[in-house]
């Protein structure tokens, strides 16, 4: 056993063939690169947080999901042997904008784009689920990271003092450390017990509102907007993706990872900020 293929959004999921003029063909993975793994990891995916979704947006959001990982997904079936595990990215948009319902791995999926993309992403690993490969699907929530993704737009809005909360605040947002993010992929690895859909998140669910409280803290900004941005602004600015991104709400749970004996580097909202801001 050699080992872990990890996979990012550059080339983890299309390891593509070089045609004689440099270029490489859509549809390719390099199969010999990947026999005698013994396990992968898939975590590709195009980001749906940047501007409106136009309709070509939404293909390559889709596209990127659910073809690279059926890609990946039928070449690691055919492998002889087959790894032992895959574990892909997925996402908390499953469960789609649910109030205060606590939603488990074993909840029903939303309705909307989003959870129309998850149910398509996790499905995309049939194949290897077929040939005997554990595959674990981790529904991550919003990452805070310095690096990259959501937090560093939202700090650079907070420290001009114009953070507000968005349409109610009451809406749910599902959230990781990246610190965690890296130790959840190790566990699910090593960690037999764990199949299927995995809610990868903090086991503290928050509101909008103390979200944007703690980050306003976390960015020694104090809030100067005593008004929420009101939702028929973000739907004029954002459109759909406004309204199934930033007003909707899931109060997720990572039910499974807790009953597997998974200790979280992060669990607290405010630490994980202070954190990951002091990092940036």
């Amino acid at each position: 056993m050699r080992g872990t293929k990890s996979s990012d959004s550059s080339d983890v999921s299309r390891r593509r063939a070089t045609k004689s003029d440099g270029t490489r063909p859509e549809g390719y993975v390099d199969a010999d690169g990947l026999r005698g793994i013994g396990a992968a990891v898939h975590l590709a995916a195009e980001s749906i947080g940047n501007g409106r979704w136009t309709s070509r947006r939404k293909e390559r959001i889709r596209n990127s999901r659910v073809l690279g990982t059926r890609l990946l997904a039928e070449t690691l079936a055919k492998l002889d042997p087959t790894p032992s595990a895959l574990v892909s990215a997925s996402a908390t948009g499953y469960y789609g904008d649910r109030g205060d319902e606590t939603l488990t791995e074993d909840s029903a999926s939303g309705r909307g784009f989003l959870p129309e993309v998850a149910i398509e992403w996790e499905a995309a690993a049939d194949p290897a689920v077929r040939a005997g490969i554990r595959v674990v699907h981790l529904r991550f929530g919003i990452i805070l990271s310095p690096a990259g993704g959501t937090l560093p737009r939202m700090h650079a809005v907070f420290r001009k003092g114009l953070g507000a909360r968005l349409g109610t605040g009451r809406q749910y947002w599902p959230w990781i450390d990246v610190e965690d993010v890296a130790a959840v992929v190790q566990f699910a690895l090593s960690s037999p017990v764990l199949r299927g859909p995995v809610n990868a998140v903090a086991p503290e669910p928050v509101t909008n509102a103390r979200f944007t409280a703690s980050l306003a803290r976390a960015a020694e900004r104090p809030i100067l907007m005593p008004l929420p941005v009101p939702a028929f602004a973000i739907k004029l600015l954002f459109g759909q993706m406004g309204t199934e991104v930033l007003l909707s709400g899931a109060r997720v749970v990572p039910d499974r990872l807790q009953s597997a004996g998974y200790e979280f580097r992060q669990p607290d909202l405010d630490a994980a900020l202070a954190r990951a801001l002091a990092a940036g």
